[in-house]
């Protein structure tokens, strides 16, 4: 069941070595097979993704949904001059679209590939290696956070990585993430008909692991139902302002793992939660 965004079968690790399971997996263990993953798989899927992502477009999703169309971090011109962090931030695509507008981004991620990778698109946007879960930041030091499908669906605890957001944002600030849509996990992550049909519990939250012929885990996603993500938010200290579900459009023909225009067009497979600072 890879639901991470551009994960595909067998999560980049032969056949051979990697069994997919259903098992309990922490914070630390599941930090230690996300940044192995992504050092790992970042040239391959910076290859077969790179066209579709640019090197300084914002797009939430595999759906295509673009920042400068949704607006959900506020108007492009409201931008200007303010101090954003990006989590998860893979080549730095997002943030490159930010620093167009006037931004000021920084670019973390947990992978030292990945963030090879921006360096190699280039561009000034600062590059900070680090958890999301622990963020080597001051208190109040950004006005706005955003991920699009980086760490959330990778942690165990994602109420820790929303406090640390909540902890580095200055009042009133927005916090806005995508993730696989919950009822993804419901259904197996196939692009065809067979994808179609109801073939897991969606109560049940037991982490998606790949793990060795040692047992460790070598890629960890964390399910979490709609309503679970709607209190992790507000345990984090924020309230949420809007949740996104967004359609699949005409112009997109392409399969990304699991997400096509046959099943884009009936469920929905990304959501996107804006969430502001509650005591702003």
């Amino acid at each position: 069941m890879n639901q991470e965004y551009g994960q595909e079968d067998g999560a980049g690790v032969p056949e051979a070595e990697a069994e997919a399971t259903r098992r309990d997996a922490g914070d630390a263990e599941s930090s230690r097979a996300s940044r192995g993953w992504w050092d790992r798989n970042a040239d391959e899927y910076q290859s077969e993704h790179g066209a579709f992502l640019g090197d300084d477009r914002f797009v939430w999703g595999p759906e295509g949904l673009d920042e400068a169309d949704a607006g959900l971090l506020g108007p492009a011109g409201s931008l200007k001059g303010r101090d954003v962090l990006e989590i998860g931030a893979g080549a730095a695509q997002c943030s490159r679209w930010l620093a167009a507008q006037g931004a000021r981004p920084v670019a973390l991620d947990l992978s030292h590939r990945q963030l090879q990778h921006a360096l190699r698109i280039g561009g000034d946007v600062p590059l900070v290696e680090a958890d999301a879960g622990a963020l080597p930041f001051r208190d109040g030091s950004f006005d706005l956070a955003c991920s699009a499908y980086g760490a959330v669906p990778f942690v165990a605890d994602p109420v820790r990585v929303f406090r640390e957001v909540h902890r580095v944002l200055r009042p009133g600030g927005r916090w806005v993430f995508s993730v696989t849509h919950p009822i993804r996990w419901a259904f197996p992550d196939e692009p065809g008909p067979e994808g179609l049909s109801v073939s897991a519990s969606y109560f049940d939250r037991t982490p998606y692991v790949e793990q060795d012929e040692r047992g460790r885990a070598v890629y960890v996603e964390h399910h979490r139902t709609l309503g679970d993500r709607v209190r992790d938010v507000v345990a984090g200290g924020f309230r949420l302002v809007d949740l996104v579900e967004p359609e699949w459009p005409a112009w997109n023909s392409q399969e990304w793992g699991g997400w096509s225009p046959l099943r884009g067009n009936l469920i929905p497979g990304t959501a996107i939660f804006v969430c502001e600072r509650a005591d702003g």
